[in-house]
C-alpha cells in the first residue's frame, strides 16, 4: 500500500491559494483515478481509495491546517500500515520558480511547515517529497502573504499542465519508484519550455 498526501489549508478562503496546490494535485488524481475523496475517520483528512498499476494506493488531503500536517499524515500511516518509502507529500515550493517540480527521496523541510511538521511528528525525513514551484513575489510582499495569494491570471493559464506533470510524477513515483521518477521529472520550468517551443515554432 501507498500513500500520497496532498498539503493545503481546509476551507473555501484558502480553497485557490498558492498553498494549497498540494490539494489541487490530490483532486486531479482523486479525478483521473476515480477515487472520491470522503471523510477518513480517525485521521483528520479526506481520503480515496485507488487501484493504480497493481498497486494499492491512499490519496489524502489533511484537513489539521499547514503547520499540523505531521497528525494527520502520522495518524493515516498508521491506521494503514505505511512504511515511510511508501509516503510521498506533495507541497508548494517558494524557492522553485512557478511551475517547476522537483522530487526527492528526503531531505529536510526547506522552510515549508507542512513538511517540517511530518518531519516532526514522524521523527524523520526519510520519505518521498514532490514540490511544486509557486515562486517568490516581485514586489516586497511578505512570503506568509504571498503564499496565501491567488494564482495571476497567467499562471491560471498553465495550472492544468503543472497539475497534468505533477500527477505524472506522482504515477511514476507508484509504478516505477522515485529514481525514475527523479530521472523523468527533475527537469526545468515547465513554463519556459513551452516558452522555448513557441520560440523555436517562430525561428525555424
Amino acid at each position: 500500500m501507498k500513500l500520497i498526501v496532498g498539503l493545503g489549508n481546509p476551507g473555501d478562503f484558502y480553497a485557490d491559494s498558492r498553498h494549497n496546490i498540494g490539494f489541487s494535485v490530490i483532486r486531479a488524481l482523486s479525478k483521473g483515478l476515480k477515487a472520491p475523496l470522503k471523510r477518513d475517520k480517525g485521521t483528520f483528512s479526506l481520503s480515496g481509495r485507488a487501484g493504480y498499476a497493481k498497486q494499492s494506493l491512499i490519496l489524502a488531503m489533511p484537513l489539521t491546517f499547514m503547520n499540523l500536517s505531521g497528525n494527520a499524515v502520522a495518524d493515516l500511516a498508521k491506521k494503514y500500515r505505511i512504511d515511510l518509502n511508501n509516503l510521498l507529500v506533495v507541497c508548494d515550493d517558494l524557492d522553485l520558480e512557478f511551475g517547476r517540480i522537483r522530487i526527492r527521496a528526503r531531505g529536510s523541510s526547506g522552510g515549508q511547515r507542512g513538511l517540517a511538521s511530518i518531519i516532526e511528528v514522524l521523527g524523520s525525513d526519510k520519505f518521498a517529497r514532490l514540490r511544486i514551484g509557486i515562486g517568490r513575489p516581485v514586489k516586497a510582499k511578505e512570503a506568509s502573504e504571498y503564499v496565501l495569494s491567488p494564482f495571476t491570471g497567467k499562471e491560471k493559464k498553465q495550472m492544468l499542465k503543472v497539475l497534468s506533470k505533477a500527477q505524472e510524477c506522482c504515477e511514476t513515483w507508484v509504478n516505477q519508484g522515485i529514481t525514475e521518477a527523479m530521472n523523468i521529472f527533475n527537469q526545468r520550468s515547465l513554463v519556459r519550455q513551452e516558452s522555448r517551443r513557441t520560440r523555436d515554432k517562430f525561428t525555424h
